[in-house]
């Protein structure tokens, strides 16, 4: 296993190829499109959430290391999406079961993020 820090190079339309530091938690970079630096993104793994089999949303670590904003630090990003499920009673309970066990899923992700951010929040 090498200790040499993981490296990626990438296009962008504003400044060309650059080669920077790739955090080990990044899912990687291929088949990105070329675009401008500052919107460069590192992404995790996302961590799915599924409910009868149908994909709701997803959550993942992302960093902008050129971001011009205070995003720059690494986050978390959180994507729901609950649109066209209809549910009676026992359905909703089924759902808020589903949505509590992946709530320790984004505990882990959070613990996981304070830990890369040295300990603060």
């Amino acid at each position: 296993m090498s200790t040499e820090p993981r490296t990626v190079t990438v296009p962008t339309l504003d400044h060309g190829e650059i080669t920077i530091p790739e955090p080990a938690w990044c899912a990687g970079h291929e088949g990105q499109p070329a675009g401008c630096r500052s919107d460069f993104l590192h992404r995790s793994p996302a961590r799915a959430f599924a409910f009868r089999g149908k994909q709701l949303g997803a959550a993942g670590l992302v960093q902008g290391p050129f971001a011009e904003h205070a995003s720059r630090l690494t986050e978390a990003h959180l994507t729901l999406i609950i649109e066209g499920v209809t549910l009676n009673p026992v359905g909703l309970y089924d759902l808020a079961g589903a949505l509590d066990r992946y709530t320790d899923r984004l505990r882990d992700l959070a613990d996981e993020l304070h830990a890369l951010l040295g300990g603060g929040r």
